[in-house]
């Protein structure tokens, strides 16, 4: 009997309780998705406070992102051991705990050991956000929900520079951990008032160690690989060629191990759906030059233009202006329209403010930093909500945390690589086009001979002459280098709509709304 009611579908939540779900749950949301960025422009502060260099500093965000990667394809699994409710709960009560503890750290091993427990237990938190806030919506009003949650999913990760910089400057690092507290508890107490009697059916399913142990192995590689190639010049370092061998060994051993294991702790045949596959790829590839292009425009602003963290951190911010006035107005015509085409035009503005961008030079000034910023919101509106609904269109509900689970490891996994090849591919283009430019500084150069004759003139001696031409072109060839990298971005973005339209979303009602009428 009490397992009968277990599976019996809950109810939509309406009224107040409608409003404080989806205000918890974003909540949630907004405190894991910051703490991915706002540590970031924290790491100078914590370094000199812990005793430790620059480079030791780094594992404080790349802990975190290899215990989250390797957590989230686990949501399905653990989902069906403890059930939503619990799981998602457990989730908020040991991030608020493990924030508390990366403030108190007094040592980097420390610090570090807290940034793991926070990043594996903020895994399975978004994967069943979505879950909770499809199930707990009528139909109809399902990509309402989407959109609910796909405003705090865009707006955290660039609040969370200007966030961190800011509590850096003007109070102390562990308050960047801090504010999870009051935040988490409050999201901890409304999830529990309102979701506890709506707790799915539990399974307990055999452990699948192997795979298990592959999945840690293969990600965890990978993930190390990411964030300390730069550093280490990639494959000519002995390190990264031994992390890029076990880790490709790894997954290959983790693919077939997945495949043919009768409980597997991932559930990868969700990629022999079509939907599933194009939505997947189409948004984790997208986030990946979205969240690259997140990384690259201020670090260029700040290393060849002259802008503070905090002033960078501002010139992000008007994305959050259209993407929070239209993301409702999306959620309100998606069910009477294909997510498609909502994708489309949102890949086509998200191509034109990177082309807009191309086109920068080394005295842009303010107003043609922040339009295309202002522009991209109208894209990020379309963006998440429409994609989300055509992958998990046609599931049925059984199957919706893992597969969002899995496609949110995809998409977060693509936008570790994005960062990491944005960084890596702007060294190189700016190096070669610094190389281009160097060529013309020859006496046989006209140009270049009366430039350094001037220069003479107003005083300067030739090394120093020699020396400002070469500072110069320095600055050029980074924003040549940055140029490029936002023309292929844009480039990328118009081949990806072919990718959507290999999708074919049920269109019974909605497709996120099939998803929520199969959820409950």
């Amino acid at each position: 009997m009490a397992q009968a009611q277990a599976q019996a579908p809950h109810p939509p939540l309406e009224g107040a309780q409608l409003v404080i779900g989806t205000i918890a749950v974003s909540l949630a949301v907004f405190m894991n998705v910051l703490d991915t960025s706002i540590a970031n422009v924290s790491i100078p502060s914590i370094s000199g406070d812990l005793g430790v260099s620059s480079d030791q500093g780094t594992w404080v965000i790349t802990s975190f992102a290899v215990a989250n990667a390797i957590s989230v394809p686990l949501t399905g699994w653990l989902t069906e051991r403890v059930g939503q409710v619990r799981l998602f709960m457990a989730s908020i009560i040991l991030f608020v705990i493990s924030s508390w503890m990366c403030g108190l750290a007094p040592t980097l091993p420390f610090l570090l050991a807290s940034r793991v427990l926070q990043g594996a237990v903020a895994g399975p938190m978004i994967p069943l956000s979505q879950t909770l806030l499809l199930a707990s919506y009528p139909r109809a009003k399902a990509p309402m929900a989407l959109s609910m949650w796909a405003m705090t999913t865009l707006i955290a990760p660039v609040a969370g520079p200007i966030l961190g910089g800011w509590i850096s400057d003007n109070i102390s690092w562990p308050w960047i951990f801090y504010v999870n507290i009051p935040v988490g508890a409050i999201a901890a107490i409304a999830t529990w008032t309102i979701f506890r009697n709506r707790d799915s059916v539990i399974k307990k399913a055999p452990i699948d160690g192997v795979g298990l142990g592959l999945l840690i192995l293969w990600v965890g590689s990978l993930q190390v690989m990411l964030d300390k190639g730069k550093d280490l010049d990639w494959f000519s370092s002995t390190t990264i060629v031994v992390l890029a061998l076990v880790a490709v060994i790894s997954l290959a051993f983790f693919i077939v191990w997945e495949l043919t294991a009768e409980h597997p702790v991932v559930d990868l045949s969700l990629f022999s759906r079509r939907n599933f596959t194009s939505g997947t790829i189409a948004l984790s590839i997208g986030y990946g030059l979205y969240f690259g292009n997140l990384v690259l425009l201020p670090l260029w602003l700040q290393t060849d233009i002259g802008y503070t963290a905090t002033e960078a951190g501002l010139v992000m911010a008007p994305v959050g202006v259209f993407a929070v006035l239209l993301s409702p107005i999306t959620g309100k015509v998606l069910p009477r329209t294909d997510p498609r085409y909502i994708a489309t035009l949102s890949f086509l503005v998200f191509a034109l403010c990177f082309w807009m961008r191309s086109r920068y030079t080394t005295g842009v000034d303010t107003y043609s930093l922040l339009l295309p910023t202002l522009i991209q919101g109208i894209g990020m509106a379309g963006f998440f909500i429409p994609l989300v609904s055509i992958t998990l269109s046609g599931l049925p509900g059984n199957r919706i945390p893992a597969a969002s689970g899995l496609s949110n490891f995809v998409r977060i996994m693509c936008g570790g690589i994005g960062t990491s090849i944005f960084q890596t591919a702007w060294d190189h283009r700016t190096i070669m086009h610094h190389a281009q430019l160097a060529e013309q500084a020859s006496a046989y150069n006209p140009v270049f001979d009366q430039s350094i004759r001037q220069m003479g003139a107003a005083g300067f001696s030739q090394p120093q002459a020699y020396g400002l031409f070469n500072t110069m072109a320095t600055q050029q060839a980074a924003q040549l280098g940055v140029n490029d990298l936002f023309f292929v971005s844009a480039g990328i973005f118009v081949a990806l709509i072919a990718l959507i339209w290999m999708a074919k979303p049920e269109r019974a009602g909605g497709d996120a709304g099939a998803a929520a009428a199969a959820a409950h």
